[in-house]
């Protein structure tokens, strides 16, 4: 199989069961960074504003994630713990009500280091 070359046909790869919960992210993600823009990285979703992608979404059959995830943050590091994933990755399960307050304040936070990245970039 392809990779998708479109959002569309991302989403189209999605298994059924993780859809639902894929769509309630890409609104949390869209309401909370209006600006933003999305497109294909990696093979999967994500959202970038000032060119660079701040955050990724992705559905799988028992759990969606996005990434980056701030589990070194002291403001995530609690809630993170409740869920399984890498150093940057976090997994919601699919039996679990998702959590769109969390996925809102990562989504923020992400959103802040990119733009705090973007000052950088253009002071050099």
């Amino acid at each position: 199989m392809s990779k998708p070359a479109t959002i569309e046909e991302y989403l189209a790869t999605i298994p059924a069961e993780a859809i639902e919960a894929v769509h309630k992210i890409r609104q949390v993600i869209q309401k909370a960074a209006p600006k933003a823009e999305e497109g294909l990285s990696y093979g999967i979703g994500g959202f970038k504003q000032n060119g660079r992608y701040f955050i990724y979404y992705s559905g799988y059959k028992k759990h969606t994630s996005i990434y980056p995830a701030p589990r070194g943050h002291e403001d995530f590091e609690e809630e993170l713990s409740k869920y399984k994933g890498g150093k940057g990755t976090v997994q919601f399960p699919l039996d679990k009500p998702l959590p769109t307050a969390l996925i809102k304040r990562i989504v923020l936070f992400r959103l802040r280091e990119n733009e705090e990245k973007a000052v950088i970039i253009k002071k050099k």
